[in-house]
This record gives C-alpha cells, sequence and structure tokens, in this order.
C-alpha cells in the first residue's frame, strides 16, 4: 500500500475516533452537571449515592467499564444484547460494529461524565457564599443567582481542567479497540497483522497530534475570551 493509501485507511478509522469523542463530549458534558447537583445534595441519601456512584466509576479503568458493558448482559442474562444490536444493523443495513460502538458510547459518556461532575463541582463550591448573599439582598431567586451571578464565573473556572479531560478525550478513545471497534489504533493494528506494516501504528500519532493541536487552539482561545470573569 502507498502512504497515500495508508493514510486515507487510518482516516477512516480516525472517523470513528472523532465519532466517540463527539458523543461523549456532546452526550458526558451536559450530564456531569446533574450529578454534580446530586453530589452536593441537601439529602443525605442522593448526596452519598452519587458520590459512591462517581467513586466507583472513576475508580474503575475505562477499559474495565467498556468490558462490563458489552459482557455482562450477555454474562448475567444470557442476552448478548450489544451483539444481536451488532447483527441487526448489519444483516438490514450493511452496518458493522453498531453494537459495539453502542456499548463504548455508553461506557465513555458515563465514565467522563462523572469526572465532569467533579469539575464543575469544585468549581461551583469554589464561589464564595458572600455573592450567593449579594444575589438574595437584591431579591433575585436561587435560580437568577446561579444564572447570573455564579454560572459565568463557573465557566470561567472550570475551563482549564475541562481542556485537559477533553484532550485527554480525544486520546483515550483508543481504548475502543479493546472490544474490536475499528478505530484508528485498530486499523493500524490491522495493517500489521495482515500486510506487515508496523509504521503505520506509529503514524497515527500525527492524527492524534493533529487534533489535539486544534484543540489546545480553540480551548484556548476560549480560556482567553472568558478571562474578564477574573475577579
Amino acid at each position: 500500500m502507498s502512504f497515500w493509501e495508508v493514510t486515507v485507511f487510518l482516516f477512516d478509522g480516525f472517523l470513528i475516533s472523532l465519532l466517540i469523542f463527539g458523543v461523549t463530549l456532546l452526550c458526558g458534558a451536559p450530564l456531569g452537571l446533574p450529578i454534580a447537583f446530586c453530589s452536593m445534595s441537601k439529602y443525605k441519601v442522593v448526596r452519598n449515592t452519587s458520590k459512591v456512584i462517581v467513586w466507583i466509576v472513576r475508580g474503575v479503568p475505562l477499559m474495565l467499564q467498556i468490558f462490563i458493558i458489552y459482557y455482562v448482559p450477555g454474562l448475567l442474562f444470557q442476552f448478548p444484547l450489544f451483539s444481536k444490536v451488532d447483527q441487526f444493523f448489519f444483516l438490514n443495513w450493511g452496518i458493522s460494529d453498531a453494537g459495539r460502538i453502542m456499548a463504548v458510547l455508553i461506557a465513555f459518556t458515563l465514565n467522563y461524565a462523572c469526572y465532569f461532575s467533579e469539575i464543575y463541582r469544585g468549581g461551583i463550591e469554589s464561589i464564595p457564599k458572600g455573592q450567593y448573599e449579594a444575589g438574595y439582598v437584591l431579591g433575585l431567586t436561587k435560580s437568577q443567582i446561579f444564572r447570573k451571578i455564579i454560572l459565568k464565573q463557573v465557566i470561567q473556572r472550570i475551563v482549564p481542567p475541562m481542556s485537559n479531560e477533553i484532550i485527554t478525550l480525544i486520546k483515550d478513545t483508543a481504548l475502543a479497540n479493546c472490544i474490536i471497534v475499528c478505530e484508528i489504533i485498530k486499523q493500524a493494528k490491522e495493517l500489521a497483522a495482515t500486510k506487515a506494516m508496523v509504521w503505520p501504528l506509529f503514524y497515527t500519532g500525527v492524527f492524534y497530534l493533529i487534533f489535539v493541536g486544534l484543540l489546545t487552539i480553540v480551548l484556548g482561545r476560549l480560556e482567553k475570551k472568558l478571562s474578564y470573569f477574573r475577579s
């Protein structure tokens, strides 16, 4: 295979990596907010339950979580859910790996939602209580105080740690190949196995470097744009 053919082949896998990245960010970031509110709830049962779930998800390796979500339904209920989804999409529309990708998306979304929730919680709790009290003095409701006073400051404070998690996310998509999802690393490993070409495995790093570089620029500009919220 020529260099261009290898690049196109790897790029097909990188599109799957981008799909995992995009869906995880789109679903995990909003999901982290209610989890954060549960972790700060005044109700002890809700607060402790949320904290235990976050502790488990953050403490168990993401690869193991992918295995659990993909294989446990079949082991416990004798119903290989995601394998059935794979078969259904392949037989009806010729789409392969649909069930595997779905399992990966669920695992990634839950995992990163818990990480994001801790970032949100830290940002919200870092705001001085005096700002809430000032809002009450002005006659604002609790929701108005959060939207008009707290939220903008929280966003500015969480951008740096969120940026780190987002950059880590694109690299973590490589874990999807543990259940044979054809992301870019899996594509490179296939070339190594079938064509005895090892260099594409190292070449995949270029794709990640370029995308991480673009993310760094975008997130850096966002952080700079929000810098006027600093006290």
